[in-house]
């Protein structure tokens, strides 16, 4: 599936009144517009926050903005902003894609993750099993996607940072139930071996398994295998691993095009608004699960089950070594997997 990136605008003010009242902010109120480049699974939490974000600041400033969104694989949007796509934030699916942006070109801080609370990660999310109604397949772990004749629908790691968290979840899994990385190796590459296709984003995979009835099992982000079952209902069931991984996606203001084009305030004020009650209340219902605000936990416990989980950290010493070792050139992913 060739990749596509989708600019979602929401037009949400027409008239443009009174002064601003943030400091360093002009004294009449201009039309404001901010682009939040994410990954793919984001697209209804954004839609929704959006809409929340805009009433607030209108209320705060008595300014109006718009708000775009531009999804798709996670790594690829990364890429997009290095190539110049203005992003005023970047939501993206994990810490190292917005660690790419310091890197190679400066977009913004070394420590960018230290500017926002809880590691700049607002919301967090794991990685589940989808399968079909009833299960006919029997599938209840990791271990069931690598028998013969199980179709596994999960993305391109090369371009997907959920397809990252899907990859490390099932290697983690395997090494711990068979005995070191060699074993783990093993294992993806069976696993790998039952791919019939590679989209190259989380949303994609979906689409591939829900609306183009491929495969027997989705390896999904939590949030979209609930939104897939509060869209189809009965069709799915969603089937959750002995094990799995803390995903924890991060946001970040792109220093650079902030500064240029004058948005630092908005944008950081965006990314701020995530942490308050309304964003985790927000977060919580789009299925994403609150980091900070107890509240939202406590509201939304019930439709979040209880997980083993472990982190990139504990398991990978953390996503500049995880990159390293499975998904650079020459990788374990590239050592696995041969396209049929």
């Amino acid at each position: 599936m060739s990749q596509r990136r989708d600019f979602i605008k929401i037009p949400l003010a027409i008239a443009v009144a009174g002064a601003m009242s943030l400091s360093g902010l002009p004294s009449i109120a201009q039309p404001l517009q901010l682009l939040n480049v994410s990954y793919d699974p984001t697209r209804e939490l954004y839609v929704e926050f959006n809409q929340a974000f805009a009433k607030f600041w209108k209320g705060k400033t008595g300014q109006d903005i718009s708000i775009r969104q531009s999804h798709g694989g996670s790594g690829k949007q990364a890429r997009s902003i290095i190539d110049g796509l203005d992003a005023d934030v970047a939501t993206l699916a994990l810490a190292g894609d917005t660690d790419a942006l310091a890197r190679h070109g400066g977009w913004l801080a070394a420590d960018w993750q230290k500017k926002l609370p809880h590691n700049s990660s607002p919301y967090n999310s794991t990685i589940v099993l989808v399968v079909r109604q009833g299960n006919p397949k029997n599938i209840k772990d990791w271990d069931d996607l690598a028998r013969p004749g199980i179709s596994v629908i999960t993305p391109n790691p090369k371009t997907s940072g959920g397809a990252r968290w899907n990859y490390l979840a099932a290697w983690e899994f395997a090494k711990r139930k068979y005995g070191g990385d060699a074993k783990a190796k093993e294992f993806i590459a069976r696993v790998y071996n039952n791919v019939p296709v590679l989209d190259t984003g989380a949303r994609g995979s979906t689409i591939t398994f829900a609306q183009r009835a491929q495969g027997d099992v989705l390896i999904a982000w939590e949030n979209e295998a609930w939104l897939l079952e509060k869209e189809f209902g009965a069709k799915f069931d969603v089937v959750i691993p002995s094990v799995s991984i803390l995903a924890e996606p991060a946001v970040a203001v792109v220093d650079k095009v902030v500064d240029r084009k004058g948005t630092r305030a908005v944008a950081e004020a965006y990314l701020q608004y995530l942490y308050s009650e309304e964003g985790q209340d927000i977060i919580g219902k789009n299925f994403y699960r609150p980091a900070v605000s107890q509240k939202a936990q406590a509201k939304y416990a019930k439709q979040f089950p209880n997980l083993n989980l472990f982190t990139v950290d504990q398991a990978f010493g953390g996503w500049t070594k995880a990159d390293k070792d499975h998904f650079a050139d020459g990788g374990s992913f590239d050592q696995i997997y041969t396209r049929k």
